[in-house]
């Protein structure tokens, strides 16, 4: 078995992920990513990563992965039990990027979040998928019971700020900007990375 390691990442964080590679030369680290559109499936989220996990296994000496629970309600980190592998910690990427105690302390229930990744696809990921495209009016039933829209930003990209500053006034809201870097997840990947080897 090669001396390996094998990030399963959701496709939503393919960049964070493949920047932290090469930043920190962590040569012994590979990635794959499952499609970023299990997100508006999140019950299909244990199975895929199992799946991922079965056909790995016997190719690598350690395998991480890279989802939160990201709305699988326990599922995701039962099955990772069950597999015996580990998975980031904290209940969607939100939460990790901004760190995990400090997005739990902040209590936001009326904020509705971006990262760099929705700030892309938001039109992909948001508008169609709740068919806001064909019918603008539902804005209200979706939204409106949300107050701003929180850019929590992995890097100093204007294009990205514009992007995400265009979403909010899209959607009624007021807009927040905070520079979050990649949080948590720099850490989670660093401890898998500096692990020894059974």
């Amino acid at each position: 078995m090669p001396d390996k390691t094998l990030v399963i990442a959701c496709g939503a964080l393919a960049r964070e992920v493949l920047a932290l590679i090469e930043l920190n030369n962590w040569q012994h680290m590979e990635l794959i990513c499952l499609p970023a559109d299990l997100h508006l499936r999140p019950d299909k989220i244990p199975d895929a990563v199992e799946a991922a996990v079965l056909d790995a296994c016997d190719k690598y000496s350690r395998i991480f992965v890279a989802y939160a629970d990201c709305g699988t309600g326990g599922l995701l980190a039962a099955r990772c039990a069950a597999l015996e592998v580990e998975m980031i910690k904290g209940p969607h990427c939100y939460s990790f990027f901004e760190g995990n105690e400090a997005f739990a302390a902040r209590g936001e229930v009326t904020s509705f979040y971006l990262t760099d990744f929705l700030a892309r696809q938001f039109e992909a990921f948001v508008i169609k998928p709740m068919g806001l495209d064909k019918h603008p009016e539902l804005r209200d039933i979706y939204f409106g019971n949300y107050e701003k829209l929180v850019y929590l930003a992995q890097t100093e990209d204007e294009g990205l700020t514009r992007a995400a500053e265009a979403a909010a006034a899209r959607l009624g809201l007021d807009f927040e900007r905070r520079f979050t870097g990649y949080g948590d997840l720099v850490a989670a990947l660093a401890d898998v990375s500096s692990q020894v080897y059974k």
